[in-house]
């Protein structure tokens, strides 16, 4: 088999995770992240300045937010995910999103400029995970105090992006002004 087709066990990960992981289709990993990308860029392309500034309750990110947080995360995980696969045996710390939102200024960018982001930065990591073996696959780390094998943070890649995704169609599109 494959090794970047094997699902991770649900040992290999935080249990947190578990909502992220069983949103991902069964398949090889790199080919799902890459199919997820011109799916996000068609979902979000031509979107409106005031799609991008919408929020559907107080207190809640705006488009512009949600996708800038998918970056921001991706940026995160596959530092993760390439930390682990090198053997990294160091303690890699816990992110918190909301200050992460509070010092980045999404408000400034374009939907177009942080899409082209998100496409170069899929582009690149699918080429860098591609290249992982069985062995890389199955190193494990330590994130946020808690052990993570590297097949486990790619498919937490691949399943923030559809969870957040799911809350876009849901919430945001054809909701705002």
């Amino acid at each position: 088999m494959n090794p970047l087709n094997r699902r991770p066990e649900k040992t290999e990960y935080f249990e947190y995770y578990d909502r992220y992981i069983q949103l991902v289709p069964d398949g090889e990993i790199v080919e799902i992240l890459r199919a997820q990308t011109p799916q996000t860029l068609d979902l979000l392309r031509g979107t409106s300045a005031a799609a991008a500034d919408f929020r559907y309750a107080p207190g809640k990110w705006s488009l512009m937010e949600v996708l800038g947080h998918i970056i921001d995360t991706e940026w995160i995980f596959t530092y993760r995910a390439l930390s682990f696969a090198r053997g990294e045996s160091g303690l890699l710390p816990k992110i918190d999103p909301d200050v992460y939102m509070a010092n980045a200024d999404f408000s400034a960018c374009t939907v177009p400029a942080l899409l082209e982001q998100f496409r170069h930065l899929r582009s690149a990591n699918t080429l860098l995970f591609e290249n992982f073996n069985n062995s890389a696959l199955d190193r494990t780390g330590t994130a946020s105090g808690y052990s993570f094998t590297t097949r486990a943070v790619l498919y937490v890649i691949a399943g923030h992006e559809l969870h957040h995704m799911n809350v876009v169609k849901e919430r945001y599109l054809g909701h705002a002004g």
